[in-house]
This record gives structure tokens, C-alpha cells and sequence, in this order.
């Protein structure tokens, strides 16, 4: 059998794609998987050389007319010519869309030819491709119950599987954890991180939320920057006394996310994911401009009780901080926060959807 999966540029849509056909390989090993993801997915350094490859020339379309947009509408339909080449070259039984618009045109393709088809949606609120793709594909795998409500012409077609998790995010001992940061058992962790590309925002709004605390040295923190304010992140940290481990990209990620008291991040529906599974508390900052997306995800778990949500445009005040500073000194709120999640996870979401697409 041979499966197609076609995914974003972004870790919140790759990683479960790779999870995906992880559990698919594993379970099915004469299964033939072709990953098909945009060329500007390289920039994210998430690794693939394990996988089956193809590289799109797809680039993000915005509502404006200006010479950018221009060039990624020209870029979408040499995208497209390439989708065709991939379908008549590798000619799958199945194609497995994980958003994005850069699914749009195999997904489409697949209809026209009569091809099985299945989406999943990471998010709480269906993005605009997942929204169109859905009137044509065969399934649709959603990652929470109330996706549902915002899906409601095609109900039948929905199936609850939860989002996959990456195979290495293994819960593992904390003293483990903490020594592979050189950190200490008796301070509180804070894990920062922005997404994939890292986030400007939360990286200045962070150390100037330390920077206010009556007494930094009760932290440590695993700050995970991105590329672009690496060196200004440390540079940071010099000024505060706290110990810090800064990080462009970490792989890693199960040490982070044992060794951490507290998740200071965007609301991803990956990052999300994965912050449920561990079982943390969170401050999260929605990404503003991401179709509503994060903030209806961060709202799933604000609602639980597990997060609190800070609006991005907030960051400059000294609320972030206020937030940090009530939860170091109640960490009887944090214990509470962790409860919340008792139960409330699918943990065989890989599983369930490598079942669905072999059915």
C-alpha cells in the first residue's frame, strides 16, 4: 500500500505527520510513505533525513495585493504542477492531509482522481484549507470534541483521534532532566518557548518579566529562542540571576518538559499537545494572527483550569510577571493546575489514525 502524506512548514503540522508515519512504519513495514511538505519547512530544523522526501515550492498566500504575495501565488501554482508530478510518480492508494493550504492541491488532485483521502486538524478551530478540504475528503480526523461544533455539515465523516505526539517525547525520570540542564531540584523550572521559529515577543517579554521579580535567583529556565534573537537572549540572562540553559532549537524536548514546573509558551495545537501530555502548568500567549487558532486552543485548557492566558499585546506590561511571581509563591496553584489533566488526553492518537487510514 502506498500512503501520501502532504503537511505545512510549521512543527505544529510536521510533528504530527512524522508521528503518523512513525507508528505507520512500525505497525506496517512493507507500507510504502512519501512525505510531501513545503521547501521552507528546512528553516525550522526539524530533522527529516529519516523520511521519504519531497519538497513543494508553496509559499504562504495573504488577503493583500503587494509584489510578495505575488510571488508566493506564483510559487503555489508552480506547487501545484509539482503536486501533479508526485501523483503521477508515486501514485498512492491514500493521500493524508495535515493542513495548510500547501495540502490544498494534492488533496484536491486525489479527489479528481478517485483516490482515498483523510485530513486531520490539529487545532480546536478548523483552519481555512481543513475547512475547504473537508467538503472533499473521505475522513476527518479532529484533535479535540469541540471541533466538532465548527464541522457540523460533516459530521459523519469525523472521527475523534487526538493529535499525535512524537515518538521520543517519553515521560522520563526528573532527576534525569534536571542534570542534563546541570540544574537544581530545589528551584522552580520554567520552560520558554515560541514555536518552531521562536518568538520575539515572548523572548523580550520574558526576561523583562524576570527582570521585575523581588527574587530571580528561585529560577532556573530552559529558554528555547529560535535563530534570530539567540544571542540577545543570552545576552539577557547575563544581566539576571538566574540559571539558564538558551536554546535555538532543542530536540529534546521529553528533558525539557520533565524537568519543567511551568510552560511559558504560544498555544500551538502541537506545542498543546504536548504540554497536556506532560501534564503542565501554563501561562500561554496566544499567537494574534494565526486565524484565532491559538486562542481557542489556549481557551481549551484555560477552561480546564490548567492555563492562564495572556493576550500578546500585554506582554510589555508587567503582567507576565505578576503571573510568575503569584505562582512561585503558591505552588499549591501549580499542583492544582496539574490535576486538571487527569484523564483528558488520547494518548494512541498515532495509532487510531494509522488505524483509520489502513481501514
Amino acid at each position: 500500500m502506498k500512503v501520501l502524506v502532504v503537511t505545512g512548514a510549521s512543527g505544529g503540522h510536521i510533528f504530527p505527520a512524522l508521528s503518523f508515519l512513525d507508528t505507520l512504519k512500525d505497525k506496517y513495514k512493507k507500507t510504502d510513505a512519501l512525505l510531501a511538505v513545503a521547501k521552507r519547512a528546512r528553516k525550522s530544523r526539524i530533522p527529516l533525513d529519516n523520511y521519504k522526501v519531497k519538497y513543494l515550492s508553496f509559499s504562504p498566500i495573504e488577503f493583500s495585493f503587494n509584489f510578495r504575495n505575488i510571488v508566493a501565488i506564483l510559487r503555489f501554482l508552480k506547487g501545484s504542477l509539482e503536486s501533479i508530478f508526485i501523483m503521477l510518480e508515486f501514485r498512492p492508494d491514500i493521500v493524508v492531509g495535515f493542513g495548510t493550504i500547501d495540502c490544498v492541491p494534492l488533496l484536491l488532485l486525489a479527489w479528481v482522481m478517485r483516490l482515498e483521502t483523510l485530513i486531520h486538524e490539529q487545532n480546536v478551530l478548523p483552519g481555512r484549507a481543513n475547512r475547504l478540504l473537508a467538503r472533499f475528503a473521505d475522513r476527518i480526523a479532529v484533535s479535540f470534541e469541540e471541533t466538532k461544533e465548527y464541522l457540523k455539515d460533516y459530521r459523519k465523516k469525523i472521527i475523534l483521534t487526538g493529535n499525535p505526539i512524537r515518538k521520543e517525547l517519553k515521560k522520563i525520570d526528573r532527576l534525569e532532566a534536571l542534570n542534563f540542564f546541570g540544574f537544581k531540584e530545589d528551584k522552580l523550572t520554567i520552560l520558554v518557548m515560541g514555536g518552531s521559529y521562536g518568538s520575539h515577543r515572548i523572548n523580550a517579554g520574558f526576561l523583562k518579566a524576570v527582570s521585575m521579580l523581588s527574587d530571580a535567583s528561585r529560577l532556573q529556565t530552559i529558554h528555547i529562542s529560535g535563530i534570530k534573537d539567540y544571542e540577545s537572549v543570552k545576552d539577557g540572562y547575563k544581566n539576571l540571576n538566574v540559571n539558564s540553559g538558551v536554546f535555538v532549537f532543542l530536540n529534546a524536548m521529553q528533558y525539557a518538559y520533565t524537568a519543567c514546573d511551568l510552560v511559558v509558551s504560544r498555544a500551538g495545537a502541537t506545542s498543546i499537545t504536548e504540554i497536556m501530555f506532560f501534564g503542565l502548568p501554563a501561562i500561554l500567549i496566544p499567537y494574534p494572527y494565526a486565524y484565532r487558532h491559538q486562542l481557542n486552543n489556549a481557551r481549551a485548557l484555560e477552561k480546564m483550569g490548567a492555563a492562564i492566558i495572556i493576550n500578546d499585546d500585554n506582554l510589555d506590561s508587567d503582567l507576565l510577571g505578576k503571573n510568575i511571581e503569584s505562582l512561585i509563591q503558591r505552588p499549591d496553584k501549580l499542583k492544582d493546575m496539574r490535576s486538571c489533566y487527569n484523564g483528558v488526553l488520547n494518548l494512541s492518537a498515532a495509532e487510531l489514525l494509522v488505524k483509520e487510514v489502513m481501514s
